[in-house]
């Protein structure tokens, strides 16, 4: 079945607004090797209360995804009255928390997963959750803020690439997911390597707050990241969790493929970042021992000067050098003489 031109792409033209009064933003039904078409809304209203499609949109080769915002109290009435979830698919895509989550019940695939939303600046995007009940000719997504990996997908599908299964849509939202964590890695690396060079030409002018200001951004970013990944990361390890065959390949095997790879990228930043601290921290104490040195030799030095200064104080009688005109520069000579004396025995000592 051909469906809408791609010249005439329905609207929303990204994941940002409102389609539908009630909350629906987009409700399309997609072929394998055909472009979508848009559900009219009664369409939508049969396959949510009757678990069926009319005649024109059955078979086998097709399947439909309906995308809700459940910020509007209608969209979240019209999920929970949906008879052919179970209750607990039900309570996942009204729920507000951010919490990830997949399970399945029968051929249903359920769950929550997390995604960047649109509310941040690209180099420090909030991770948001999108949550989702999948079966053989539905996806049904829910959101409360934007989802920009949701509307790459939307976009894909309107190109033609359609997938035979709707499972794998899931799958490619993770993709995207996982490839915007990449590029967060990329730019989260590139200020470890300006940290290394600072280190590495390391001198008297070497800003060393600064280096530890990058370091701690991108050991929070990373901690921020890892809160995300770890998580989804059992998900998909957990051997109690039985997918249907139709959907295993798709969420089970390339999603924990891309999950656990940048996983495994986010391990490595950390490791190097921990690196870079170990070495400020070396840098640091170095820093701090040079100067603490500098103190002890000039107090060192000095300390014969105080002596005398000291002993020449005493308010006593018969205190030589009180008469003639050269006392002053006698007793500065005299301290001098004490000082270098001082010097030599430690450049003797080998403590200098």
């Amino acid at each position: 079945m051909a469906g809408t031109p791609s010249s005439s792409l329905p609207e929303p033209l990204s994941e940002g607004g409102t389609h539908l009064h009630d909350g629906l933003v987009w409700a399309i039904f997609c072929r394998f090797g055909h472009e979508p078409v848009e559900l009219p809304r009664d369409v939508v209203a049969q396959r949510l209360t009757t678990g069926r499609f009319p005649p024109e949109f059955a078979g086998p080769d097709g399947w439909a995804w309906f995308h809700f915002d459940i910020v509007h109290t209608l969209s979240r009435a019209q999920i929970e009255s949906i008879p052919s979830l179970p209750e607990d698919a039900r309570q996942v895509l009204t729920n507000p928390e951010r919490s990830t989550r997949l399970d399945s019940e029968g051929d249903i695939v359920f769950g929550a997963l997390p995604a960047f939303d649109d509310t941040g600046m690209d180099d420090d995007r909030n991770v948001s959750t999108w949550r989702f009940s999948l079966e053989p000719d539905l996806l049904l997504t829910t959101r409360r803020h934007p989802i920009p990996a949701l509307g790459v997908v939307y976009h894909e599908l309107w190109r033609g690439l359609a997938p035979r299964s709707p499972a794998k849509v899931v799958d490619r939202a993770l993709l995207e997911f996982a490839d915007t964590v990449r590029r967060d890695f990329a730019r989260l690396d590139d200020q470890l390597d300006r940290a290394e060079d600072v280190l590495l030409m390391l001198d008297r002018d070497t800003d060393l707050g600064r280096v530890s200001g990058l370091l701690g951004v991108v050991r929070r970013r990373s901690t921020e990241l890892r809160r995300v990944l770890a998580p989804v990361d059992r998900l998909f390890r957990d051997e109690e969790l039985e997918l249907p065959d139709w959907a295993e390949d798709d969420l089970r095997d390339r999603s924990h493929r891309q999950v656990h790879a940048a996983l495994d990228d986010l391990l490595a930043l950390q490791d190097r970042a921990r690196s870079l601290q170990d070495e400020l921290a070396s840098n640091q104490a170095e820093e701090t021992n040079r100067r603490l040195y500098i103190v002890s030799v000039g107090t060192t030095l000095m300390l014969p000067a105080t002596f005398v200064t000291g002993f020449f104080g005493m308010n006593t009688g018969g205190m030589f050098l009180t008469t003639g005109n050269w006392g002053t520069v006698e007793a500065g000579g005299f301290c001098f003489l004490i000082m270098l004396g001082t010097w030599l025995m430690l450049k003797m000592t080998k403590l200098l």
